[in-house]
C-alpha cells in the first residue's frame, strides 16, 4: 500500500498496449529463428508457471502417440512435475491414458545439461551429433506398473528446429503494458520435423513406434486462464514427397490483453512451419487483431479457421465441424527463392456424430489439485480440449527447385492431430 502511495513512476495509460505478441515482432524476413540449446533446456519456472515438453508421433495407420513432462508452479507451493501419455489407435478407436506425478524429478542428470530430465518413473536424454544426418535426438524412457516406453526421437539435419525471431526475445509474447518486464509471457520452440522409432509395451502388448513427428518445448509465465481464452493446435505428417510435415500452434488472449490496454483483447497469435522433402521451407507467424480483417493478399499468412460450428451440450461450446488452417511465407533455402502456400482442410464431424475424435478432455479433472484450484475459481472458466485425428490432404504451392510440380501445385496425403481449446 506504502509503495503506491509514494510511488514517483508516472501512471499508466489505460489505453496504452498490454499485450506484445510475437508475432507481430519481427520483419517477415527475420521470423526465423534457429534454436540454441538453451532454448531448450528446461526453466523450471517458479510463481504461477507451466512449461512442458511434447513428443507427437504419427504412424503409419494413423495411430497417434504423445509423451509429455508438465512442469507446473503455483504460487509459493512445491511444483509438481508429471508425465502423460496417449494413444490412440483409429482403426480400433483404442485409447490408452497414462498420467502420472512423479517422484525425485532432476534436472540436469549428473554430466548432463538441462535438456535432459530423470525422475524415479521416466529418463529423457538429450543427444546432440553436429554434423550428421540426425544431429539432435532424444531418448525418452519410462517404467511404471504395466506400461514401459521406450522410444529415440531423432531430428534431421534438414528441418532445424526453430522459434520466431532470433536471439533471447526470439519466442516470446509478453503480457503487460512493459516489455522488458512483463507481467506474463508465453514462448514456444520448435522442432517442426522428427523421427521416431522403438516400441511401447503394455499389458505384454508390444507395438513398434515408427514415425514421423514434432517436438514443442513452451511455457506459459502466468496462470493459464489468463492467457487465453482459446488455443488451436494441427499438426500434419505424411511420407510424400520425401517426408512433409506441417504444424500450426495459436492462441488467442482474453479480453484483458491487447493494443488498447484492458477490453481490446481477443487478439490471436498464430506461429506455424512447413517441411517439403524433409527440409524446413518456410516459418508463418501472424497476428489477428480484433478491430482488422487479415488480408487475403499478405504475404504470410498463418491462419486457423473453424468453420460451420455446432453446440455441443457435452461441454456448452460451440465446436467446430470443420477447421481449414492456412500457411504462407518466404522460402528458407537459398537456392529456392519464391513464396510458399499450403492449405489444410480437415472434417471432425457433428457433435452427436463426430469424425476422428479422440475425446473431450475435461481439463480440470486431468490437471494437479493445486492448479485446478487457480483456475476454477474464476467465473465462466471450464476449459475443454477437443482432440481429433483424421485423413486428409495437404495442397501445398511454391518453387519447383523446392519439389518437382510444386509451382502447379502437389497434393500430399497423411494424417492430422488437431486439438481446439476452449477455456472461457
Amino acid at each position: 500500500m506504502f509503495a503506491s502511495i509514494f510511488s514517483t513512476s508516472p501512471p499508466v495509460d489505460p489505453k496504452a498496449p498490454n499485450f506484445h505478441p510475437v508475432s507481430s515482432r519481427f520483419p517477415s524476413n527475420e521470423l526465423f529463428g534457429e534454436l540454441e540449446p538453451k532454448d531448450t533446456e528446461l526453466l523450471c519456472p517458479s510463481g504461477f508457471a507451466a512449461e512442458t515438453q511434447v513428443w507427437y508421433q504419427i504412424l503409419e495407420d494413423g495411430t497417434s502417440v504423445m509423451c509429455q513432462i508438465i512442469h507446473s508452479s503455483i504460487g509459493v507451493w512445491y511444483p509438481t512435475i508429471q508425465f502423460t501419455f496417449k494413444i490412440y489407435h483409429p482403426s480400433t478407436g483404442e485409447k490408452i491414458w497414462r498420467s502420472v506425478n512423479v517422484s525425485n524429478f532432476v534436472t540436469p542428470p549428473p554430466g548432463l545439461d538441462r535438456r535432459s530430465s530423470k525422475s524415479d518413473q521416466f529418463t529423457i536424454t538429450h543427444r546432440s551429433n553436429p554434423g550428421s544426418d540426425f544431429p539432435e535426438s532424444y531418448d525418452i524412457q519410462f517404467n511404471d506398473d504395466d506400461l514401459k516406453i521406450a522410444l529415440e526421437v531423432r531430428r534431421p539435419a534438414g528441418a532445424p528446429g526453430f522459434k520466431i525471431g532470433k536471439g533471447p526475445k526470439g519466442g516470446y509474447s509478453n503480457f503487460g503494458t512493459d516489455v522488458e518486464q512483463p507481467e506474463g509471457y508465453v514462448v514456444h520452440r520448435f522442432w517442426p520435423y522428427t523421427r521416431a522409432k522403438g516400441v511401447i509395451i503394455r499389458q505384454g502388448n508390444v507395438l513398434d513406434v515408427d514415425g514421423p513427428g514434432m517436438f514443442v518445448h513452451a511455457i506459459q509465465g502466468m496462470r493459464p486462464n489468463l492467457v487465453a481464452a482459446r488455443w488451436n493446435f494441427a499438426h500434419f505428417q505424411s511420407p510424400q514427397h520425401g517426408g512433409v510435415s506441417a504444424i500450426q500452434m495459436e492462441f488467442t488472449t482474453t479480453d484483458a490483453y491487447g493494443r488498447k490496454g484492458s477490453g481490446s483483447g481477443f487478439v490471436s497469435v498464430n506461429v506455424g512451419s512447413l517441411v517439403i522433402g524433409g527440409k524446413l521451407v518456410t516459418v508463418t507467424a501472424e497476428t489477428k487483431w480484433p478491430d482488422e480483417e487479415p488480408s487475403e493478399d499478405a504475404a504470410i499468412k498463418s491462419r486457423a479457421l473453424h468453420l460451420k460450428p455446432a453446440h455441443d451440450p457435452d461441454t456448452g461450446y460451440n465446436q467446430p465441424t470443420e477447421l481449414l488452417f492456412h500457411f504462407a511465407g518466404p522460402s528458407l533455402l537459398p537456392d529456392a527463392p519464391g513464396t510458399i502456400e499450403a492449405t489444410l482442410p480437415v472434417t471432425v464431424g457433428e457433435p452427436s456424430n463426430p469424425k476422428g475424435l479422440i475425446e473431450k478432455v475435461d481439463f480440470l479433472a486431468e490437471v494437479p489439485a493445486l492448479v485446478k484450484a487457480v483456475v476454477s475459481y474464476v467465473a465462466g472458466t471450464k476449459p475443454y480440449i477437443y482432440q481429433w485425428i483424421n485423413p486428409t490432404t495437404l495442397c501445398i504451392k511454391g518453387p519447383d527447385s523446392i519439389a518437382p510440380g510444386l509451382s502447379g501445385g502437389l497434393e500430399a496425403e497423411g494424417h492430422v492431430y488437431v486439438e481446439a481449446t476452449f477455456i472461457s
